[in-house]
């Protein structure tokens, strides 16, 4: 086995890590360059992104001939890691969370027509987009199976009505993929539509609060009372709605994997830094027994998610759903962030509880890692039923 990234993809990720270190971390370090919901703003997040398109590392998962990179999965995650390296990295390279999974489901199942009117803008920078799928209670969330959302048909047009909530970069989108119910059909009930902004009959409620930093757009409740969506923009067929979220789900939760991990190793460079500089009873905290095992326990954790994470992507562009694969990345790396960067608070004390570094904003960020695309907990029920199916092949080499 070969670990080794072969050199094309190899220098990628190096010229990645180079421009955070060189033009995003000196963004990030002045607070001047954050907005109000301390994410970045706007101006610099512009600036960036042209220097980016200029340095050809842009859209790094889309194919070339639509001004992506045309990277496989293992490459993206070599690149992702280094992008959130920086608390504002993923979206200035446009390899952001809902964007990232939009782009790839749309460049994987949409129409020519449909990439040419929903995904090109999105690719290029000039749109965001959103993913409206969960709703409150009783209504679907990690069981897509309780979807309440409703799509009739009327003519020639299918007529939305329902809620969603926890809508992530809804206030900030203009491309729009939602679910909805068009039959009680158990496995062909569900269907995929694409709606634009500036459509009537939906509205955003409200921008849901939250206890951690938000992206860009924040988290929101929708409601659709009329809209109406033409044959045209549905999403591969009508009844395929559950299909289109298996695809898209499985690589964008693969996605926050590779992003978290780098957030993750961020975390301990920070931590590192300091227990190296800072002194306790005449010696320097990194010679202190306590604290090695600390920061190896965190480092051992973070290598363990970066391999499944590698794992999961090589079957991903070998053809597989990789499903186990990608659950075990899942539940594994959100622990981990969550553990590296308590260790790296605990570790530089009151300076890693204040704002004079990001640790507090990963430390609030972080614990969403474990709610969203799934719970940890329903990850380990796929697990469980792999296991239970697979018996001694769940471990197989193959």
């Amino acid at each position: 086995m070969d670990f080794t990234l072969p050199p094309e993809l190899e220098d990628y990720r190096r010229r990645v890590r180079a421009f955070v270190e060189q033009e995003i971390l000196p963004v990030e370090a002045d607070r001047a360059n954050w907005d109000e919901h301390e994410n970045i703003a706007e101006a610099p997040l512009e600036a960036l992104r042209a220097k980016v398109k200029a340095a050809g590392l842009w859209a790094v998962s889309m194919p070339k001939e639509r001004g992506g990179q045309g990277l496989p999965l293992v490459g993206v995650a070599a690149c992702y890691e280094e992008m959130n390296r920086s608390i504002f990295g993923p979206v200035c390279f446009n390899g952001s969370a809902p964007d990232d999974g939009n782009m790839r489901v749309l460049n994987m199942v949409g129409t020519e027509a449909q990439k040419e009117r929903w995904l090109q803008p999105i690719i290029d920078g000039k749109v965001r987009s959103a993913f409206a799928m969960t709703e409150p209670n009783p209504g679907s969330g990690s069981d897509p199976g309780m979807m309440r959302t409703k799509a009739e048909r009327k003519g020639d047009r299918w007529v939305i009505t329902g809620r969603k909530w926890f809508i992530t970069g809804a206030d900030a989108a203009q491309h729009f993929i939602l679910m909805a119910r068009t039959s009680d059909d158990t496995r062909k009930g569900l269907t995929a539509f694409l709606f634009d902004k500036d459509q009537p009959g939906w509205r955003i409620e409200r921008r849901i609060p939250i206890m951690g930093p938000e992206e860009h757009g924040g988290h929101c409740e929708l409601i659709f009372d009329g809209l109406e969506i033409p044959d045209e923009n549905v999403l591969m067929k009508v009844g395929d709605g559950l299909k289109v979220t298996q695809i898209r789900l499985g690589p964008a939760r693969l996605t926050h994997c590779m992003r978290w991990t780098g957030l993750a190793k961020r975390s301990l460079e920070i931590a590192g830094a300091y227990v190296k500089e800072r002194e306790s009873f005449g010696i320097p905290l990194a010679e202190h027994e306590g604290v090695q095992w600390m920061l190896g326990e965190a480092a051992m954790q973070i290598e363990i998610g970066r391999l499944l994470t590698m794992k999961a992507a090589h079957a991903l562009d070998h053809g597989s759903f990789a499903r186990k694969e990608v659950s075990m990345a899942k539940v594994q790396v959100a622990d981990t962030l969550f553990k590296a960067v308590d260790t790296a608070i605990q570790l530089c004390g009151a300076r890693g509880y204040s704002k004079d570094t990001v640790l507090e904003w990963i430390y609030r960020y972080a614990r969403q890692a474990k709610l969203v695309d799934g719970a940890s907990e329903v990850h380990k029920m796929v697990l469980s039923r792999s296991y239970l199916a697979e018996g001694d092949d769940f471990w197989s080499w193959a």
